[in-house]
């Protein structure tokens, strides 16, 4: 079974007004990993596609054509992936590759069959996925966790401590406009991406998960940064992040996530940092 949901885009003078369910029913995304489903949404934030997919005792794959008035999923997009599940493997045009936890994989423009299936359907491999146009064909890359030297920033009393995993970046494979990587906060850290910054060229979508606590949630901050306002999050819940809203968050424990970003360019740093005496 497939889902897909659509989200439209907002400016800022959109949400000043907002309630807490409002702002919820925007830009919080619930339910990502469903077993024996395929959760996506599609937000006009640069039109990225992202979610879940979830396969339990059938392959799972991603059908969409007429939604975006082509032949096939990738035919004018590029795709990538992250297992934050049980072990797996992904079928590409008829090529196989195992998918343990933390495995990813960079799939280009023009790829015609991706299928997902899970090793153990009581433990299912949770892939998840995002997905923005495309203008070139780029080669097919898996991408392990282990190869790949992470940028350990933060400091132990800001409570910020992490690493960050660049998957889909030009340190490990070439795309068209795609980033995807894995931050992972060290216990006792609570923190991420503070100082906060924005981006005006590129928007980004989180999904968190691995919780520390099992009753743990993360406190999301959005919007404008002289008009902040927040989101409670739950374990395995998503948000779409717009280019002109802050996106740094905080937590009753540490915890992951994964990012995605696409818009006008790739480099990871281009960013515009806030000044904490400009955050009100």
């Amino acid at each position: 079974m497939q889902n897909m949901e659509t989200r439209y885009t907002h400016s800022p003078e959109d949400i000043r007004h907002y309630s807490t369910e409002q702002l919820r029913k925007e830009f919080l995304v619930e339910k990502i990993f469903v077993p024996g489903e395929i959760s996506l949404t599609y937000t006009h934030n640069d039109r990225m596609i992202f979610g879940g997919v979830t396969p339990t005792t059938e392959p799972l794959e991603i059908k969409l054509s007429k939604e975006l008035g082509v032949d096939y999923f990738l035919e004018r997009r590029e795709l990538g992936v992250i297992n934050i599940g049980g072990p797996g493997a992904i079928e590409i045009d008829g090529k196989k590759d195992e998918m343990k936890k933390q495995d990813g994989y960079y799939i280009g423009k023009g790829t015609k069959h991706v299928v997902f299936t899970s090793e153990d359907p009581a433990h299912p491999a949770k892939f998840y996925i995002s997905s923005v146009p495309a203008h070139h064909v780029y080669p097919n890359v898996k991408i392990s966790i282990d190869q790949i030297k992470p940028r350990e920033t933060g400091e132990k009393s800001a409570m910020n401590e992490r690493k960050i995993y660049q998957y889909i970046h030009p340190n490990i494979c070439e795309s068209c406009q795609l980033q995807m990587g894995y931050t992972i906060l060290n216990e006792g850290s609570s923190w991420n991406t503070m100082p906060c910054h924005t981006h005006e060229r590129r928007m980004e979508a989180y999904v968190y998960f691995d919780f520390g606590a099992e009753d743990a949630k993360v406190f999301h901050m959005m919007g404008k940064p002289d008009e902040t306002k927040h989101l409670v999050v739950g374990e395995d819940q998503a948000i779409i992040s717009p280019s002109w809203s802050i996106h740094t968050g905080v937590a009753t424990s540490n915890y992951s996530f994964i990012w995605a970003m696409c818009g006008e360019n790739i480099t990871y740093d281009d960013m515009d940092f806030v000044e904490m005496d400009d955050l009100k």
